[in-house]
């Protein structure tokens, strides 16, 4: 089921489409960005975490969903906008790159890659442990290895093997939420054949003391819950430097990424507050999902619910394994990270971005069995917030390119950021209001004020170093290197 790359057609990747010298090959078919594209907003996050936002806003975490679901597409609009304008495989770290300064593409690229490599740990982990659960004569650290070699063989195959895997991860997904929403509600309106759905109806929104039984505050609190839930989104303009027509990938991309928030997430919350009143036991002992599920009488519930967070852990793995590798090359590509990274085989693979990417998450993986309450949690805690900084560096990059693409190549702007630039400006007052907010939850381990402390200063140690090897004149000029050093897109954008 592997689908070959075109082995004549270079990828855009940072080389721009028809760069002759972009290393990356077009293996990613239409299809394969599509479902990409709306699986990358699935991530297992919903199904495992969802329960504790409804404990906490009630029926209303549907407007904490919606709060998020909005800043998500402002941000992908702005993202669509720069990248179908320059599609590159460094996406908004690329952008960062020629709008802000050398400095701003380094640091926002390492800290994104960082994110990624502990997401893999994170996800190894939960993989792991439902197939242990059901082949327990392997241990969980055996699985976790198996699962990290499977999908790293897979990367390296060839980018055509990760858009075939991530094809029918991300479909599995897409088909399980599409059955649950309809299946739902039926239940919810009395007509779903064999099922006697006592607990469900519209009424469990209003019913169990209101729409917001905590109070108005509990969705902000529902907003730090389910923000990160959201982080995944991106990765189709990454993949889009890849493809086929990557213009048109990331403008498709972009257009749906409204619905497609709009039904997997809002959709499918909203069914499951409906079909149980949001203070039902059930919801925080096995999870929203399982516990919605469980109230149709449907058989085996909880195993059809792990097999899709199984689903969703293992094409997150995916994606997170390709996303951190394209990052890592892009970086290689600007002299931002060591040039083997940007080195790729034949078939137009990264292996060494890959690998050390690999690498550095079987020792994430490592930390998180014998270290899992220091040093794994100081890293999860540290790479935590970075989605909200790559989204704010999306915005200030946005701001300055919509200005020079206008000026230099207005042609290009195939897709733009609506009612530039208050809406920009809007969006980031809003992720820096989400941040503020951060630091007044001080309960547990992981914080909101934890989590935005040691990610700002993991940023604050990348940024001085991307300041001390700018000052150093590690590597040209943006302009210089741009022309001499990296093959670029066909760039409309000139900074330096």
């Amino acid at each position: 089921m592997t689908s070959q790359p075109t082995p004549t057609k270079a990828a855009s990747g940072p080389g721009g489409p028809g760069d002759p010298g972009g290393g990356l090959q077009a293996g990613l078919k239409n299809r394969h960005l599509s479902m990409i594209a709306i699986g990358g907003v699935i991530g297992a996050g919903l199904f495992v975490g969802s329960s504790s936002g409804i404990a906490t806003a009630g029926p209303g975490i549907l407007l904490s969903y919606a709060l998020v679901g909005t800043l998500v597409v402002l941000v992908m609009r702005m993202l669509g906008e720069m990248s179908a304008a320059n599609p590159t495989s460094g996406s908004f770290s690329a952008h960062a790159d020629r709008a802000l300064g050398r400095w701003a593409g380094f640091s926002i690229g390492w800290l994104y890659w960082f994110f990624w490599v502990v997401v893999l740990a994170v996800e190894a982990t939960a993989g792991a442990k439902i197939l242990e659960g059901w082949i327990p004569a392997v241990p969980q650290w055996g699985w976790a290895l198996i699962v990290m070699v499977v999908l790293t063989a897979t990367n390296l195959v060839s980018v055509g093997s990760y858009g075939e895997f991530e094809f029918w991860f991300a479909g599995i997904k897409v088909v399980a939420i599409g059955a649950f929403i309809v299946v739902g509600a039926l239940a919810i309106f009395g007509v779903l054949p064999g099922v006697d759905a006592e607990k469900a109806g519209i009424g469990n929104l209003t019913d169990h003391g209101g729409f917001l039984p905590n109070g108005p505050g509990a969705i902000l609190t529902g907003v730090l819950l389910v923000v990160f839930s959201f982080m995944g989104s991106e990765i189709a303009t990454l993949a889009a430097g890849e493809s086929e027509d990557p213009q048109r990938a990331v403008t498709k991309s972009t257009n749906s990424i409204i619905w497609r928030i709009g039904v997997f997430y809002l959709g499918s919350i909203l069914v499951v507050v409906c079909l149980l009143p949001w203070n039902d036991p059930s919801i925080k002992d096995k999870g929203s999902y399982v516990a919605a599920l469980d109230s149709l009488g449907i058989a085996n519930a909880g195993q059809i619910m792990n097999f899709i967070v199984l689903t969703s852990v293992l094409s997150c793995l995916n994606s997170g394994l390709y996303t951190a590798s394209r990052m890592a090359f892009s970086l290689g590509r600007r002299k931002d990270a060591p040039k083997v990274f940007a080195k790729t085989t034949s078939r137009g693979v990264p292996m060494a971005a890959i690998l050390a990417s690999v690498v550095f998450g079987f020792v994430a993986v490592f930390f998180n069995y014998a270290y899992p309450k220091t040093i794994f949690l100081f890293l999860v805690n540290s790479s935590g917030a970075v989605a909200l900084f790559v989204w704010l560096a999306i915005c200030f990059s946005q701001l300055r390119l919509r200005k020079i693409i206008q000026r230099e190549a207005p042609e290009k702007l195939v897709v733009k950021m609506w009612l530039y630039p208050y809406l920009t400006w809007a969006t980031i007052a809003l992720i820096v209001f989400v941040l503020g907010y951060m630091l007044t939850d001080t309960e547990g381990e992981s914080s909101g004020r934890t989590t935005v402390l040691l990610s700002l200063m993991v940023a604050a140690v990348v940024l001085a170093i991307a300041v001390i090897r700018q000052k150093l004149g590690a590597g040209a000029s943006s302009a210089k290197y741009a022309v001499a050093d990296e093959p670029r897109d066909e760039d409309p954008v000139k900074v330096g």
